[in-house]
This record gives structure tokens, C-alpha cells and sequence, in this order.
């Protein structure tokens, strides 16, 4: 029997081979070994979250903070296009089982800037809220968000920790 990987963008499982299928949890530290793997890891989270949930995302430029927000939006039910707010610094994504309101602190100077963008509305607005770059302002994340820190491996392969 050979090795094969298929990936069915429909559910949160990788087949590895014909009777193994090895799920993604959100809530261990994973090994994400491709973008699709990074896709269904935020797939898998998405069948967690609930209105009023925060995500916080943490990693360098390229860990996967993306890829993990477009399976979260993805797994909530939403066909939107996801993007990296990087310029807007928030994107709104409806449409499926909640709202995603999905920011990216990299460019602001500044937690006095969240206000300006509509922070506290978004945080009441019964959506998950997924914060790219959340580590620069930390004390604007409500406690019980949820913390996940990417990380690019030395064989450029990504873990991914939940960290309160």
C-alpha cells in the first residue's frame, strides 16, 4: 500500500492513507507542514469559536497568520476572499455562521489608534473578532481571547501554540 496525502477542503482532515485519517486540534501545539494543512488547522478552530470570541494571532511576517485566519472564515461558513488587512487594518467578513471581523495591528503606531477603527463596536458586535499581530497591543486584547503563536521551523515548516 503506497503513501498518499489528499486534502478535502470540506472537512477539517488530512488523509494519509486509506484508513488513517489524523485530525487537526486547535488546541494542542500542531505542525503545519503546508498551507493547506494551516487552512484546515483554521478550519478545525472555527468549529470552537462563538459569538464574542477573540482570536489573537502572533508570529513573524509569513508564519501563517493569513492562511490560519482564511480557514477560520472558511470554516465558519463564509466563501469571502481573505486577504491580510495590512493596509485597512480590518476586513469584514458575513455570510456565514458568525461574522469574522478580521484586523492586523502591524501597521498601527499605537493601542491609542484602536478606537479610530471602531475596536470596542467590532468587540460588541456578536462576530469572532482574529487579531493578526495581537502581541503588539497586548492590553487591547479582552481577557479569554484566545492566544496562537506561529512559528516558521528551521526546515520552513510551521508550529502553531495556544498560550494564555
Amino acid at each position: 500500500m503506497g503513501f498518499s496525502l489528499e486534502f478535502d477542503p470540506s472537512s477539517n482532515f488530512e488523509c494519509w492513507s486509506l484508513d488513517f485519517l489524523l485530525p487537526l486540534s486547535p488546541t494542542a501545539m500542531s505542525h503545519l507542514d503546508s498551507v493547506s494543512r494551516t487552512l484546515a488547522w483554521g478550519r478545525a478552530l472555527a468549529d470552537e469559536l462563538r459569538a464574542g470570541d477573540v482570536v489573537a494571532l502572533v508570529g513573524t511576517l509569513g508564519a501563517g497568520k493569513t492562511h490560519a485566519a482564511k480557514g477560520i472564515v472558511a470554516g465558519l461558513g463564509s466563501n469571502a476572499e481573505v486577504s491580510s488587512p495590512t493596509f485597512t487594518l480590518v476586513h469584514e467578513y458575513p455570510g456565514g455562521r458568525l461574522p469574522v471581523f478580521h484586523f492586523d495591528f502591524y501597521r498601527l503606531d499605537s493601542a491609542a489608534e484602536l478606537p479610530g477603527i471602531g475596536w470596542e463596536d467590532y468587540l460588541d458586535a456578536n462576530g469572532v473578532v482574529v487579531v493578526e499581530w495581537a502581541d503588539k497591543f497586548p492590553e487591547a486584547i479582552p481577557s479569554g481571547a484566545r492566544w496562537f503563536h506561529f512559528e516558521i521551523t528551521p526546515d520552513d515548516t510551521r508550529t502553531v501554540t495556544e498560550k494564555s
